[in-house]
């Protein structure tokens, strides 16, 4: 099983070839389970970005007048092609992520391959134009976007972005997470072999600070989509608005996991954990609060204990490892930061601590943590850590549970648990969330998935999704 690995000589994609990177700097990959150098990217420059901008500009015209049909076939093929190359994608991100060799082969590989089937098949039967009494209204491509993604689901937010913007009939520049860039390589060459004309896919390596900044203020930029944090959201946010120029912004999370008093309790807890744990906690929708009513609470803390003893950190590439190490050091220290945060503030810790995991000092490895008597104030219930620790909160009554469910500046995900169905949807529509999970509800690939208040602007996955890249104009006759 191959792991894919960048050289400096591969360069970037850029008009449907491999070029020379404009700098010889050059960006260490790191496997955060043994902190080995396991390859490098070159590290792009605002010349580079100018380059592949361009090149998506002369390829807008051709590609933007493509039937939908077309396109929808070429999306299929590169559906295909990615699914040729599961076993590597899987291997790459468990390389470079650390995610669990079978976590990625389920989510992080499956996962972006269903999504661009998805876009396949919606770009062959949208309804691209539209008739609304004397007029003819056309949903048209935005034009060139540039897409910034994130480290922790690497491929499927790459996919998330360039399927739907594909499907539109815009052209893209792909700026993706320096920690995690060589499965962004093998998309690039997915793209080639499926088909796409040249120009319409670009990709740039590089930091955020330089490669980023230079996409986000190109004025052939018609549209920035990024996925990260909030701080860095609202600057991607300030500098578009600016330049008077689209965004769409997928954002951080602190979502909350409400377990209703008839609720299985078990259930909801067992499925809360192994929903915060996945992707060692690395992922904006995680329920990181979870809401328990009084007379509940202490079953409801022991439960989510005794679930925290079987996520031991281990290997990622070891078959029974249901927790890797996170994606950095410096993520590391920041999540075990936050926990010696907890601990100051008063949180009751019942699970894990910021010491190294035992027999886990070289790795980037952080105890599966679960802390109790988390008040509303603490920074562990406010803010977003993005790593495998959960805090519990006890109310009282619906109205509390509700206030404090909504009382953070964030809005991604949320889950609501009851007996009653009727009960938990009546609940969940309550909640000032994006996404609501209902009694464990799946993940839908084609549904809207996106925030409210800080954490974004726009929708992701499905029609919603494409609308992003869509303009309209109306022809009155």
């Amino acid at each position: 099983m191959g792991v894919h690995k960048g050289t400096e000589h591969e360069g970037m994609y850029i008009g449907g070839r491999w070029c020379p990177a404009a700098s010889t700097d050059a960006i260490e990959v790191v496997n955060p389970a043994d902190e080995q150098v396991i390859g490098t990217v070159p590290a792009g420059t605002a010349q580079d970005v100018d380059a592949a901008v361009r090149a998506a500009r002369a390829a807008l015209p051709g590609w933007a007048a493509t039937p939908p049909a077309e396109r929808a076939a070429r999306l299929s093929a590169l559906r295909d092609t990615l699914a040729a190359r599961r076993e590597e994608i899987a291997a790459t991100i468990t390389a470079e992520l650390g995610a669990p060799l079978a976590f990625a082969r389920s989510v992080h590989a499956d996962l972006p391959i269903a999504v661009a089937g998805s876009f396949a098949e919606l770009a062959a039967r949208h309804p691209f134009e539209e008739r609304i009494d004397n007029s003819t209204v056309l949903h048209e491509p935005v034009g060139v976007v540039g897409a910034i993604t994130p480290w922790n689901y690497p491929l499927h937010q790459i996919v998330a972005k360039a399927a739907p913007a594909l499907a539109a009939g815009c052209t893209m520049v792909l700026k993706p997470a320096e920690d995690t860039p060589l499965v962004a390589r093998i998309f690039a060459e997915a793209v080639h072999a499926a088909g796409l004309p040249a120009g319409v896919f670009n990709l740039v390596t590089g930091v955020g600070p330089v490669a980023g900044q230079a996409l986000v203020e190109h004025p052939g930029v018609d549209l920035v989509s990024f996925t990260g944090s909030t701080a860095v959201g609202r600057t991607i946010g300030a500098l578009a608005g600016g330049a008077v120029k689209r965004v769409a912004l997928e954002l951080g999370g602190k979502s909350a996991n409400v377990i209703l008093p008839d609720a299985d309790l078990a259930r909801a807890v067992n499925v809360g954990v192994a929903n915060v744990f996945a992707n060692s906690g690395q992922t904006c929708s995680a329920w990181t609060r979870v809401l328990v009513s009084a007379d509940r609470y202490e079953e409801a803390v022991a439960l989510a204990a005794k679930a925290a003893a079987k996520y031991a950190p281990g290997d990622p590439q070891a078959p029974d490892t249901r927790l890797g190490p996170v994606v950095s050091a410096a993520q590391r220290d920041r999540v075990r930061g936050y926990i010696e945060r907890g601990i100051a503030e008063g949180a009751r810790l019942v699970a894990g601590g910021p010491q190294a995991p035992e027999g886990r000092e070289r790795g980037y490895y952080v105890r599966p943590t679960v802390f109790a008597d988390v008040t509303e104030d603490m920074a562990i219930a406010q803010e977003e850590i993005f790593g495998p620790v959960i805090a519990f909160l006890p109310y009282r009554d619906e109205e509390e549970a509700v206030r404090i469910a909504n009382g953070t500046v964030y809005g991604l995900a949320g889950a609501v648990w009851s007996a009653d169905e009727a009960t938990a949807v009546a609940f969940a529509r309550r909640l000032e969330t994006g996404q609501v999970d209902i009694n464990g509800g799946r993940f839908n690939p084609r549904a809207p998935f996106g925030g409210y208040k800080q954490s974004g602007v726009g929708r992701e996955l499905g029609p919603h999704g494409l609308a992003e890249y869509l303009q309209t104009k109306s022809l009155q006759f």
